[in-house]
């Protein structure tokens, strides 16, 4: 059984794009089988953590109607919004490595 190849990886949690948006996007080939056959498929798989698909989501809504005028102001917002979900990613892990950081300390102290 074949399995999927990544073609491409663009990551844009190291590097944002100008407007605050973060996931990892990869291109990906994966085996599809057809009645008489396997072929290879080209698909786009991003991924996003909670925080960053709610930003996405809401920013795509806002910013990709065809009648919305996004202010200067309104694009700066939707930018510190983007930070701050950045943050909220960051503490939420730092809570989870200390978390998981106790266990191990609490089962070293057990033996």
């Amino acid at each position: 059984f074949e399995s999927f190849k990544v073609i491409r990886e663009v990551d844009y949690i190291k590097e944002p794009k100008p407007s605050g948006y973060r996931s990892l996007h990869l291109i990906v080939s994966v085996p599809i089988f057809l009645h008489n056959e396997k072929k290879s498929m080209k698909v786009e798989v991003q991924l996003r953590t909670l925080a960053m698909d709610l930003w996405a989501s809401t920013e795509h809504k806002i910013r990709y109607k065809k009648d919305n005028y996004i202010s200067p102001a309104d694009s700066q917002a939707l930018l510190e919004c983007a930070h701050s979900c950045s943050e909220i990613d960051r503490k939420m892990e730092q809570i989870y490595r200390n978390i998981q950081n106790s266990k191990k300390e609490q089962e070293k102290n057990k033996q």
